[in-house]
């Protein structure tokens, strides 16, 4: 299942960057209440959504500035494993009915809009930091080794949380602390 929201945020990019991990925290809230208990749903940083480990979700944000420098249109994409899942991707990937969950594309979409409707709702009246302290709650290796690859190099370390924007923060193995704006991350293996 998937589908499109339009927004008209007018807010910097820095902070319409942050409705990655509020679409990211939304989608996990959603797939808690579709899945049968004691499945595990994760956040992997900046705005994958795991079962168990696995990846279930796209999240896809594009934006376009206005003339007065504000992000005038957000467009966010979410596409669902419902009943299918990709086979030979980077990352291993599941989809909802894969995991247990009974729901059919039209129930996961309306979970998704509600959760989305929710905390769009609490960023325009707390801001970022209460979508930075559930995304956390639910971060995939947080305290953990991992690798972070960002366009030009590939650093490991211990994944150390957020800053108050959302970068990944990660205690190196070469002893310094890295602030990672952009890339994708893994277990250290």
């Amino acid at each position: 299942a998937y589908f499109t929201l339009l927004l008209r945020p007018a807010v910097a990019a820095t902070e319409a960057a942050n409705l990655s991990f509020l679409t990211a925290v939304a989608v996990a809230e959603a797939f808690q209440v579709l899945l049968p208990a004691g499945r595990q749903v994760a956040c992997k940083w900046p705005n994958d959504v795991l079962i168990d480990g696995k990846k279930a979700v796209g999240i896809l944000l594009q934006s376009r500035l206005g003339t007065s420098g504000l992000v005038e249109v957000l467009v966010i994409g979410i596409g669902t494993n419902v009943a299918s899942k990709p086979e030979g991707t980077e990352w291993p990937a599941t989809s909802l009915s894969a995991e247990g969950a009974a729901a059919g594309g039209e129930e996961v979409v309306v979970a998704e809009v509600a959760a989305l409707d929710r905390w769009l709702a609490r960023w325009r009246r707390d801001g970022f930091a209460p979508i930075r302290e559930a995304w956390l709650a639910r971060a995939f290796g947080l305290g953990s080794r991992i690798r972070a690859r960002t366009g030009t190099q590939e650093l490991h370390g211990i994944f150390e949380g957020l800053d108050p924007s959302g970068a990944l923060l990660l205690a190196g193995d070469d002893g310094k602390r890295h602030v990672i704006t952009a890339g994708e991350v893994f277990p250290a293996g």
